[in-house]
This record gives structure tokens, C-alpha cells and sequence, in this order.
């Protein structure tokens, strides 16, 4: 019987985060010890069609524009924050489908000739449970040249922000690979946690996940305690490496960019039974996997995974979901 290898890449940068850890990350940062975060929204039987279609993703909508307020922020670590979005009715809920994004678009860019500023538009993945009720979480890391992370990190306690959504990325279906390979850079790890949850979760879903989260210090490490009680409880289906570009002296993970040697010994070799998500600052996609084409759709496979023999493309999905 022949075998017919096909590689399969895919770019997770949008994809949501939702369920225990999502939850436990709100609580913790913003010092919640109780609250229905976890539980399934409510929707009240008298509502009328209108109101219902509204609620089902709590006032948002993937075709129109609308206006979301800062509630809280909370520090994370030296340059990222936790950023808490209310919505317009308390017992209502995102309900984002697994796995889908959110995007978010604020005029700063550059002036126009009406004296107005461009739009600036980029995808953001909620790390709090898609069910959490009244409220969304988004963790965004400020980057030097980072135009729409240096925006949020100006924002303040009542300030507003457009966003749209859900922007269904990859309809995600228990077993439709063997094994998941993921490899995140700072931030980058929230669309991958979705999904880890998802197949980590569901006792008939016997999918394998490999991830190599790689991050710039130690500290940096975002959700490293709810990783490592991953890979403790699931020894056989979980895996996490850690990778610093400036370690410590004791470190004992993996040391600077992630490499191809990193690559074969983390993740899943290519074949059509095995999947490979990459999420991170563009730098680290180019070195990886290649960046998304001028016009935001698929780019050329390009990087490390390339050089280990992999193939774009897929008959159901692309190399890359970008956005």
C-alpha cells in the first residue's frame, strides 16, 4: 500500500482560547475567587428574534462594526496586559466557535488627505471561556514596532475599541488528525490553547499534541503552570517545550530560536495524518513558516518547515489560517 505524505502547516495566530484555563487566567489576574465565568450563558425565553440573533455573540457581529469598553486591565508580565471588554448585557456571552477570532480596528494609522488617520486592523484571540458571561478577555503583548499593541497598551479603564467577529478560522472535529503539532511565540500561545483544550477534554478525541512555546526570558512565559499540569495529567497526549532567546543561567529548555533540530525532535513529522499550527510575532513565522501574503491570504511556505520537507496545502485546509 502506498503512502502519500503531505505537509500540514497551519497559522493558528486566530484562533479563540476558551474553557478551564481561559477562565482560571480572568480570575487569577483580575483576583476573582468565584463567579460563573465557566458556566453556559443564559438567554431569557421572552427575548424576540431580533434580541436573540443579537445575544448569540453578545451584541458582536462578523459583518458590522461595533464598540466595546474597557472594563479592567491588569499586568500579565513586564509588557503585556490583560485587557477585560464588558458586554452590553450582563447574562450574555461571545459564544465563539471553535476556532475563530476576533478583529479588532482602531484610526491610527497613517493621515490621510482628509486629515483622518487610516484604519488599523488586527486579529486577537480571547483567552477567557467563549461562554464567560457579561465580559471578554483579550492578553495582548506590546511590541516595539507593534502599531495596534502599542494602542492597546495606551488604552484606559473606559475607553472604547471596534471590533467584529467570529471570524471562523478552522472548524476544528475530534480525531480529524493523529497528531497536532503547535509552535507559539510570546502571546502566540493563546489560539493554540483552544485547541489543546478541545482534544485534551474530550475522552473520545485521541489526538496527540505537541507544543514549543518559545518566548524571550523565563518570565515572559505566560499560562506556564496551566501547561505543565497539562502535560502531567495527559503524559501520553500533551507535550510542551519551552524555548528562551536570553535564558538563565539554570536553564535547562531549549536555548535562543527555535531550530530545525527543535522542529524534528518536537513535532510531527510530515504526513497527511499530522498538522502543524505556527502563532507568533512575524519574525518568527518568516523563520518557521513564512508570513502571510501582502494581501492578509496564504503565503508562501517558506522557513524551517519548509527545509524539513513539508507541503503546502491540503484538499480541506490551507497551509496556514491566517487572517
Amino acid at each position: 500500500m502506498s503512502v502519500y505524505l503531505r505537509r500540514s502547516l497551519a497559522y493558528a495566530g486566530s484562533i479563540t482560547v476558551g474553557g478551564g484555563v481561559g477562565v482560571f487566567l480572568g480570575q487569577y489576574i483580575l483576583g476573582q475567587k468565584n463567579g460563573n465565568e465557566g458556566g453556559l450563558a443564559s438567554f431569557m425565553p421572552s427575548r424576540t428574534v431580533a434580541e436573540a440573533k443579537e445575544s448569540l455573540h453578545g451584541g458582536m457581529d462578523k459583518s458590522s462594526w461595533t464598540s466595546f469598553k474597557l472594563g479592567e486591565r491588569k499586568q500579565v508580565t513586564g509588557n503585556t496586559h490583560l485587557y477585560r471588554f464588558k458586554l452590553d448585557k450582563s447574562d450574555d456571552s461571545l459564544n465563539l466557535p471553535i476556532a475563530s477570532c476576533l478583529l479588532v480596528r482602531a484610526r491610527i494609522g497613517s493621515k490621510q488627505e482628509d486629515g483622518t488617520r487610516k484604519y488599523v486592523i488586527r486579529p486577537y484571540t480571547p483567552t477567557s471561556a467563549s461562554t464567560a458571561a457579561g465580559h471578554f478577555d483579550l492578553i495582548v503583548k506590546v511590541y516595539e514596532k507593534g502599531v495596534m499593541s502599542k494602542h492597546f497598551g495606551e488604552m484606559k479603564v473606559g475607553d472604547e475599541l471596534e471590533m467584529k467577529g467570529p471570524i471562523v478560522k478552522l472548524p476544528y472535529t475530534p480525531n480529524m488528525k493523529k497528531h497536532v503539532g503547535m509552535v507559539a511565540g510570546g502571546t502566540g500561545i493563546t489560539p493554540m490553547l483552544q485547541v489543546a483544550e478541545a482534544i485534551l477534554k474530550n475522552p473520545d478525541d485521541k489526538t496527540k499534541v505537541s507544543l514549543i512555546f518559545a518566548n524571550v526570558t523565563e518570565g515572559d512565559i505566560i499560562l506556564r503552570k496551566e501547561l505543565d499540569a497539562y502535560k502531567k495529567q495527559y503524559p501520553d497526549r500533551f507535550d510542551v517545550y519551552y524555548v528562551l532567546d536570553k535564558p538563565g543561567f539554570f536553564w535547562k529548555g531549549g536555548k535562543g530560536f527555535v531550530s530545525s533540530k527543535m522542529l524534528k525532535d518536537h513535532m510531527p513529522p510530515p504526513g497527511q495524518d499530522n498538522l502543524v499550527f505556527v502563532c507568533g510575532p512575524p519574525p518568527m513565522m518568516e523563520h518557521i513558516s513564512g508570513n502571510k501574503a501582502p494581501d492578509k491570504s496564504q503565503g508562501e511556505l517558506k522557513g524551517l518547515l519548509k527545509d524539513l520537507g513539508y507541503e503546502s496545502g491540503q484538499e480541506q485546509y490551507p497551509d496556514r489560517f491566517d487572517v
